[in-house]
């Protein structure tokens, strides 16, 4: 099994969401074979907590408009690890440092990727070579 054709397209919008505001590594495994609870993982981290916060309201904000509502959201208060569960995929934004600590990638290394649009990655190796070269 894996993961559904509309869980493949909320990764797609949370993750063009999370690029627009700047996120970084941003990642998604299909879980669906692990776990009976949702089909995909989305990861990206954010280097403050106010970052934290502008990422999770674009997701939220994009995915209302394609008539996706999260059933919970959890550690908003803190800023530092916010969980947006939409039952077909849950969205993990993380401050850096705590994304480090935990590493959810080492966890869920074994399922596969979902692979992401360039609109995405682009945004993340166009980053990538800025802080290459200000160095």
């Amino acid at each position: 099994m894996s993961a559904s054709e509309r869980a493949v397209e909320m990764v797609t919008v949370a993750a063009e969401a999370a690029a627009d505001k700047l996120a970084d590594d941003i990642i998604a495994y299909d879980v669906s074979d692990q776990l009976v609870i949702t089909d995909a993982f989305v990861l990206c981290s954010a280097s403050n907590d106010r970052q934290v916060r502008a990422i999770v309201d674009e997701i939220e904000d994009r995915l209302r408009d394609i008539g996706a509502k999260p059933v919970r959201r959890e550690g908003e208060r803190e800023g530092r690890w916010v969980l947006l569960d939409y039952v077909d995929i849950v969205v993990h934004v993380q401050h850096e440092e705590d994304r480090t600590f935990y590493a959810l990638e080492r966890l869920w290394k074994d399922c596969p990727g979902i692979e992401l649009p360039e609109s995405v990655t682009a945004v993340a190796a166009q980053r990538a070579r800025g802080a290459g070269t200000a160095e």
